[in-house]
């Protein structure tokens, strides 16, 4: 009976961290790139990103069908997983003329650099493949 006692809420292991240079653009008073700081997010968490990133359609007959948006999705649980910087700092949204964590992300990151950070936000979240993998797999 004690191994039982690992599942309690006071014996799981916090939250996975972990630090990333996303860019190299993003430059200390140094000169040496400032990694971002990134949290692994709860699966409550992840249904409210999943459900943020469904909307009903209006389809036939006027039936409205839930549409799923994987780019949306996978750009919630980015800005939900890093914590530094603060992607929700007003200054920070403002220097960018964009309102939003997910916005922010899409204007001050290279296309190769989100989807480097994209990618080991899923690995951090426990997901090993790209998130159209497993999608693939699961329609095979």
């Amino acid at each position: 009976m004690s191994e039982f006692s690992a599942f309690f809420a006071q014996a799981a292991a916090v939250a996975a961290t972990e630090e990333f240079v996303v860019s190299k653009r993003f430059k200390d008073k140094d000169g040496k790139p400032i990694p971002w700081k990134l949290v692994s997010i709860t699966e409550e968490e992840n249904q409210e990103l999943r459900k943020a990133a469904t909307k009903k359609v209006k389809g036939r007959n006027g039936v409205y069908t839930p549409e799923f948006d994987t780019n949306d999705y996978l750009a919630k649980m980015v800005g939900a997983s890093v914590v530094y910087p603060n992607l929700k700092d007003v200054e920070l949204q403002k220097s960018y003329g964009v309102r939003g964590a997910e916005a922010l992300l899409r204007k001050m990151l290279l296309p190769g650099e989100f989807t480097a950070l994209m990618e080991r936000v899923q690995a951090l979240n426990g997901y090993d493949q790209d998130l159209n993998e497993l999608v693939d797999e699961v329609k095979n």
